[in-house]
């Protein structure tokens, strides 16, 4: 049998493995949507009213939360509410240590930054978006959000105040609101952990095969 043929006898049969392993549970239902609200109009002390951008590529515009904390007290904080470390990031100019993340329902989690300010002041910078676990991570929506990263500081009785980073001022009042919706991708969602299992076992089974068969 000719490379060609063996390559498309391979990927059928993996189609069948990878449809067995989805009937088992790797597909996450597509129903499952994200809901929050977000800052739309939002006032400075000085009377200034401004309107949060929207781009439809980007999104909304990230705001951060700024805190006057220890990183190491806020990773204790973040840690008790069940966020992990992250271990493969693209980090951000000023980033201290690790991002943190925190699984939420499938297939979404929230993923936070902190950045060092000066002056003893740390920024934290918050998103949820589809999980690590799943290959649509790499390219599926995600959005920025401030009122979940509040809830916690609250509940801790830390101080805060939201930073409006391009004005270069503090929020004095947000009027009103966005809602957001984040859609679960159309297509499937795959945890590529157990797809890497049955990747592997194909490959290797072909490479004996093939091996085997050549002298």
């Amino acid at each position: 049998m000719c490379i060609r043929k063996r390559i498309i006898q391979s990927f059928r049969e993996l189609s069948v493995l990878v449809g067995s392993a989805l009937n088992r549970g790797i597909l996450v239902d597509k129903t499952l949507e994200y809901l929050t609200t977000y800052p739309k109009t939002i006032s400075f002390l000085d009377g200034l009213k401004h309107r949060i951008n929207v781009d439809n590529r980007e999104g909304v515009e990230q705001l951060h939360i700024v805190v006057k904390k220890s990183f190491e007290e806020l990773m204790r904080i973040f840690t008790q509410e069940g966020f992990t470390k992250v271990k493969f990031e693209h980090k951000q100019p000023g980033q201290i240590g690790n991002g943190l993340n925190l699984k939420l329902k499938k297939p979404w989690e929230m993923h936070i930054r902190m950045v060092d300010l000066k002056k003893g002041l740390i920024g934290i910078h918050a998103e949820v978006e589809v999980s690590r676990d799943y290959l649509q991570h790499l390219f599926s929506q995600r959005t920025p959000v401030v009122y979940e990263v509040e809830e916690i500081l609250k509940k801790y009785q830390i101080e805060y105040s939201i930073w409006h980073d391009k004005i270069k001022k503090n929020i004095h009042d947000i009027v009103d609101n966005y809602k957001v919706k984040l859609a679960t991708p159309s297509l499937p969602v795959f945890a590529w952990k157990p797809m890497l299992f049955v990747i592997g076992t194909i490959a290797a089974f072909y490479g004996w095969k093939y091996f085997n068969t050549i002298w």
